[in-house]
């Protein structure tokens, strides 16, 4: 059993708690405020609540941690929780400094810990289909993919903090960039463009990644319902309407049904057993600093930097 905290009450640590069981149990929160910390902690039957994250780090009973925190937090209290003995899951993207990323394994690894990126669609089962099926599309020559939703929130929120790394491309572009990576290799160059919004982060973004023979492509932003996953090759291609949250895809035109599935249960499972030592992770240092680095190409492309 691998005893979960929970490092802040985030939206999506709700994800987490309703995928977590007897194999990985929730039995902290922590949050910077006492009485959200209970009040969550009494909503979700969680047994202890912290007032700071530093006490989560402190308690004996925590195996493991899920970091749910803006983005620009991400390595800081990673390397934080490492430093206390805790193995950690972090939520995408880990970060857009791949020397960062480096830091972190590096430290993981001389404590005997786990530390993996949360992308919860690759451990699904239509993202292993559409790696068995990815050899009968022949040499692939490009890889589309979009991943967008409407903003309508008017609340404050992290995501329109540039210096808390909000934008489109780090909430949802970073999925595209995680494809095309997946499908085609790491990428030898990256162009990106992006239309400033509110708080002064991208509220829409375009990238063009060249993976040796390939050319990758992407769409992301918070103006639309934009979906989907197209990749080409020689001899067909492969349509996945939803990679993110759907349950089928397309072969040349046939149809391959997935079933539903909990996407967020199936990334805790192999988390638990990483820590047990009954798998590897399935996202490691080299898929993170890749994320990386192509993260910081495509800003700075697209902020005139590089």
């Amino acid at each position: 059993m691998v005893r979960l905290g929970l490092l802040s009450t985030a939206d999506i640590q709700r994800a987490h708690l309703s995928a977590a069981g007897e194999e990985c149990p929730v039995v902290a929160v922590a949050s910077r405020d006492l009485a959200r910390a209970q009040a969550f902690a009494r909503e979700h039957g969680i047994e202890r609540a912290h007032a700071s994250y530093d006490a989560l780090l402190a308690d004996d009973a925590v195996d493991a941690v899920v970091i749910a925190l803006p983005n620009a937090l991400h390595h800081q209290w990673t390397m934080r929780a490492l430093e206390a003995g805790k193995h950690v899951l972090c939520e995408k993207p880990y970060t857009r400094h791949p020397a960062e990323a480096e830091a972190a394994w590096d430290e993981a690894e001389r404590r005997g810990l786990v530390l993996m990126e949360a992308f919860m669609w690759r451990h699904t089962a239509q993202t292993a289909l559409l790696l068995e099926l990815l050899p009968r599309l022949g040499q692939l020559h490009s890889v589309d993919a979009a991943f967008s939703f409407e903003w309508q929130r008017d609340d404050a929120d992290a995501r329109l903090e540039p210096g808390l790394g909000g934008g489109s491309l780090l909430d949802v572009g970073c999925y595209c960039v995680n494809a095309l990576r997946l499908v085609a290799g790491e990428p030898d160059q990256a162009r990106g463009v992006q239309v400033l919004g509110r708080g002064g982060v991208d509220w829409g973004f375009a990238g063009a990644l060249r993976l040796g023979d390939v050319l990758g492509r992407f769409r992301c932003g918070f103006h639309s319902r934009e979906r989907g996953l197209s990749i080409h090759g020689a001899e067909g291609h492969l349509v996945v309407p939803d990679p993110w949250h759907g349950h089928g895809l397309f072969l040349n035109g046939e149809d391959f049904d997935v079933r539903p599935e909990d996407a967020y249960r199936r990334q805790l499972l192999n988390f638990a057993a990483a820590i047990r030592g009954d798998a590897e992770p399935l996202l490691g240092r080299a898929d993170a600093i890749g994320q990386a680095r192509t993260l910081e190409a495509l800003l700075s492309s697209a902020s005139g930097t590089g």
